[in-house]
């Protein structure tokens, strides 16, 4: 199995569909690399990632809008293509297993974030505390 994992901003606001009586979100992921090339002159270079996420959990639908950051994982797949034009072209698309929204261009550093995936890991069902809920002096540490 090959698993792709990516981080980037949503291009536009995420559809939820039905197929065959199953829900499947759809949203496209977009990073954009800057480099300098041989000459020196900066350049932009932007990746687009297809995603489609099949799960019943659809709450995180409403919160994946343009813009939004988010880190996806799932099993990758380049579809090839051919225009009307008969020019040969190539997407990369992504069967998502697990999506994290890490914030949005508009974030106030609010740290709203949120985390959906299709099977539960042992991670998200712990009870530890959360970092304030911490009372132990500091210079007790065992390192």
């Amino acid at each position: 199995m090959i698993k792709l994992t990516a981080i980037g901003n949503l291009g536009r606001d995420a559809v939820m569909n039905t197929v065959s009586g199953k829900n499947v979100i759809n949203f496209t992921v977009a990073h954009t690399e800057r480099y300098k090339d041989a000459q020196g002159n900066q350049k932009d270079k932007t990746i687009w990632v297809d995603c489609a996420y099949w799960t019943e959990r659809t709450g995180i639908a409403p919160y994946l809008k343009k813009g939004t950051q988010v880190y996806v994982e799932g099993q990758p797949d380049v579809r090839t293509y051919t225009t009307k034009e008969g020019v040969n072209g190539a997407t990369l698309s992504l069967r998502v297993s697990s999506v994290q929204l890490l914030g949005s261009k508009s974030n106030d550093g609010g740290g709203n974030t949120g985390s959906y995936q299709s099977t539960p890991s042992a991670a998200s069902q712990s009870s530890a505390p959360a970092a304030s809920e911490i009372m132990e002096p500091m210079d007790d540490l065992p390192f």
